[in-house]
């Protein structure tokens, strides 16, 4: 049936949290109708639910939005529940002509989504979903067999071959309908109370669209220049920490894309910096390939051999992992980063998930599952490809002997130990040299730095030489 722009057109975001470069968004705009944007807050049994951090960042994004939606004259519609049941009841209050989202890419949201088109245009209303979180879609790169990639290095040229649109910009004035009842934000009690531990995560972010280009900007006047070289770097500034605002969608990655090369061509930054920071956004499209295809990535090994690999049931060194109380500073420094913040760096996330997995043999999935509960950019593709390639298990996965050594990846990458002094303070005051194997230092080194090992900081956990071996002959054993 034709569209009639007197009918309101419902915007249903999810994790596309932002109105610049918002397709569904401007699909519906374009189309002249008075918009009601809606979020709902799913619970449905078959999709994954946030952790606590994500949450955390959540109830902060749909504040921002929110304030945001109402300074263009409109309303953010809150609902909770089953989209499945929330979304067609929505358009029939607000007597809908069309309904326009963004899509996702979990095999639970696509059978959700698909269930959702057809009640939605069984019932007479124009229904259009838009490509509003990748550069690409999973399923317009392929391999010459037209199958899915398994390889970085060969997705990142077929993929980057591509054109990769420019971003696109909202009217000036929206158009709004008069707004259905909304539930309140603070009913949905999405943030820590008893205990309050989201202190760290409130003084680290804001999130947001507002704060999603504050940190953009920051990086390329600050952090581009030098990325090539220093990304790996946790003591130094050249990351992006663009990653949550990312997962929800406060920025697109053709945004971020259009940034990268408007520095590149006003001189802020040179091509070969500008290039790998573009490659690590095709990381993130490379998770999304995976997920898209292989929909289990979070819960089953992508290569079946590791299905027999035998695990070690360790409690007490998985906690002190989670704690970072493992006596290996760089650990230790990532997981009380992860604890204050919601965030660690990318090199020091592949440090702690080798060394949960390799040293510790604890199943990559647990170690999946506590960032997922803790991180603030928790991202169903790239946590759990993440988490595989660390492992060995996953597609374009590090090799089975690659175990990373918590002293040299330290010394290698936080040279000064300024990472170390900032994350576990009890070691700041021990020299450089000392500081990435304290349990080495004399013992008149110890004590002028203030340190009693197993008292102020504890002794390793297990001897990583050991854990070593012990790692490479399991993996040894399901090789084949």
């Amino acid at each position: 049936m034709p569209l009639s722009c007197e009918r309101p057109a419902l915007v249903w975001l999810r994790d596309d949290l932002r109105l610049s470069d918002n397709p569904a968004l401007t699909a519906a705009a374009q189309g002249g109708c008075p918009l009601v944007i809606a979020y709902v807050l799913e619970e449905d049994p078959a999709l994954r639910p946030l952790g606590g951090a994500a949450r955390w960042w959540l109830a902060r994004a749909l504040a921002s939005l929110s304030a945001e939606i109402a300074r263009r004259g409109g309303t953010l519609v809150l609902r909770r529940g089953r989209a499945a049941d929330i979304i067609p009841a929505l358009a029939e209050e607000i007597g809908a002509g069309a309904v326009h989202w963004n899509r996702r890419y979990e095999a639970a949201q696509i059978a959700q989504d698909s269930a959702l088109k057809a009640t939605l245009r069984a019932a007479g209303l124009t229904v259009e979903s838009c490509n509003g979180a990748l550069l690409h879609e999973p399923w317009t790169v392929a391999t010459q067999s037209g199958g899915p990639f398994k390889v970085f290095s060969p997705f990142f040229r077929a993929s980057s071959q591509q054109p990769v649109r420019a971003p696109t910009r909202l009217p000036p004035v929206l158009r709004f309908a008069p707004p259905p009842a909304s539930e309140a934000l603070a009913d949905w009690q999405m943030e820590p109370t008893a205990p309050d531990w989201a202190g760290g995560l409130r003084a680290a972010w804001e999130p947001g669209e507002e704060g999603a280009r504050a940190v953009l900007e920051r990086f390329l006047a600050h952090g581009l220049a030098g990325y090539a070289e220093n990304r790996d770097r946790p003591d130094l500034e050249n990351v992006s920490r663009l990653s949550p605002f990312l997962r929800f969608g406060h920025l697109s990655p053709h945004q971020v894309v259009a940034a990268a090369r408007h520095a590149e061509a006003a001189g802020s930054a040179g091509p070969k910096d500008i290039a790998k920071f573009v490659s690590e956004l095709y990381w993130r499209e490379f998770s999304y390939h995976l997920l898209y295809h292989f929909p289990t990535l979070a819960t089953t090994n992508f290569n079946p051999r590791f299905d027999a690999f035998g695990w070690a049931d360790n409690p007490a060194q998985e906690r002190a992992w989670q704690r970072g109380r493992t006596g290996y500073p760089i650990v230790d420094a990532g997981m009380r980063q992860l604890w204050e913040t919601g965030w660690m760096h990318n090199r020091v996330r592949m440090i702690v998930a080798s060394f949960l997995i390799k040293d510790a043999l604890v199943d990559w999935r647990r170690g999946e599952a506590w960032f997922w509960d803790t991180l603030v950019d928790a991202d169903p593709a790239n946590n759990p490809a993440s988490w595989q390639w660390v492992a060995g298990s996953g597609a374009d996965a590090a090799p089975y002997f690659r175990v990373f050594n918590p002293v040299t990846q330290g010394e290698k990458f936080d040279p000064n130990g300024d990472y170390v002094r900032r994350f576990v303070p009890e070691l700041a005051r021990l020299p450089a040299e000392a500081i990435h194997k304290p349990w080495a230092a004399k013992p008149d080194v110890l004590r002028r730095a203030g340190v009693t090992l197993g008292l102020t900081y504890p002794h390793p956990i297990l001897d990583h030489a050991a854990a070593r071996e012990r790692a490479l002959a399991r993996f040894e054993a399901i090789r084949g």
